[in-house]
């Protein structure tokens, strides 16, 4: 199979050597309890950036990225019961856990010491067949085109997680920092839920501030501007620090704000306590997803009818997608093409 594998950790940047290799390597087999997926698509996500660059370290080398992939079942153990030959089905970021400790047991398998991440701690989506275990396995709504189911496994699921931890509800104001795959598809939830939401980015991402005012925004601005009222909670989607002094500079009293990311690229700055956490303010960050997140939110994005705005890569332009991306010039959420 055809398959883009990572053999060491690199910057990615223009006219640097691409850090990610088009290879042929054996179709896997499927252990008794797992499924063989051929790929149809996988979504790029800034977590495959933090991987490549060295932020995040697979326990070996060479592995292949990606964890937002839909597929077709393609073969089944002996011991599979839910899937069968021919069932479309998506695998995002969790790819494994213990299954019996005091998380796992809870349903908190995210926080399991054995979580294992997929396209780091196991081959991911950017190649022709994946397998995994059939309980980290999800069925794809009839509605979403596979291209558009991609990011909701990752991107959707993670961003759900977000909001469900921010404690935001009907009516109160929710702060987005950073408008790209996840904020763009976390706002039409929020939005359904009949919350206001300002949306903050980078100077000069028009494209971001447009696509944000098309999906519900109240109102966009740039991270360090002053919104037009205080946020009840904030969600900061961004890969630097600043965003979380920002988001709490303008915080209620008692408000939240949920850090969305698994690695910063450079810290968060000093705070200064009394005026940006005093009076009961928070700082939660989110760890991985669960199964039960993807579980709830599959059907939910479905019913609100979410359609994720995508851009379409082939296999091979792997390293050009995630350039895009770094840069910020991703317009929604980029998806590979692989079948």
């Amino acid at each position: 199979m055809r398959a883009m594998v990572l053999k060491e950790s690199r910057p990615i940047e223009t006219g640097g050597k691409k850090p990610l290799e088009l290879v042929d390597l054996p179709v896997p087999t499927p252990a008794t309890d797992h499924l063989l997926i051929k790929v149809s698509v996988c979504g790029i996500c800034h977590t495959e950036i933090d991987e490549i660059e060295g932020r995040l370290v697979p326990p070996q080398y060479p592995i292949v990225p990606g964890h937002e992939i839909v597929g077709r079942v393609y073969a089944v153990g002996s011991e599979v019961r839910k899937f069968k030959p021919g069932d479309r089905v998506g695998v995002a970021w969790i790819h494994s856990s213990c299954g019996w400790c005091p998380f796992c047991m809870r349903g908190d398998e995210n926080l399991c010491d054995d979580f294992r991440a997929t396209g780091l701690h196991a081959h991911g989506g950017y190649a022709e067949y994946t397998v995994v275990s059939e309980s980290f396995a999800y069925p794809i709504p009839e509605n979403f085109s596979d291209a558009q189911a991609a990011p909701l496994l990752c991107a959707g699921v993670i961003g759900y997680r977000a909001l469900r931890l921010s404690g935001i509800k009907s009516g109160e104001v929710l702060g987005l920092y950073g408008f790209g795959a996840s904020a763009h598809i976390a706002i039409q939830v929020a939005k359904h839920r009949g919350c206001k939401v300002f949306v903050f980015t980078r100077e000069g991402q028009k494209d971001h501030q447009s696509l944000a005012l098309s999906l519900g925004a109240d109102w966009v601005g740039v991270t360090g501007e002053v919104p037009p009222q205080k946020l009840r909670c904030a969600i900061d989607f961004t890969p630097v620090g600043e965003p979380v002094r920002e988001a709490l500079g303008v915080l209620e009293k008692g408000g939240r704000v949920v850090i969305n990311a698994i690695r910063k690229v450079n810290p968060i700055p000093e705070l200064d306590y009394a005026k940006y956490v005093w009076h009961e303010r928070e700082i939660k960050s989110v760890a991985n997803v669960t199964r039960q997140d993807a579980l709830e939110f599959l059907p939910l994005a479905d019913q609100i009818g979410i359609r994720p705005e995508v851009r379409e890569f082939p296999l091979e332009r792997a390293n050009d997608a995630l350039l895009l991306l770094k840069q910020g010039k991703m317009h929604g959420a980029g998806v590979l093409r692989v079948a």
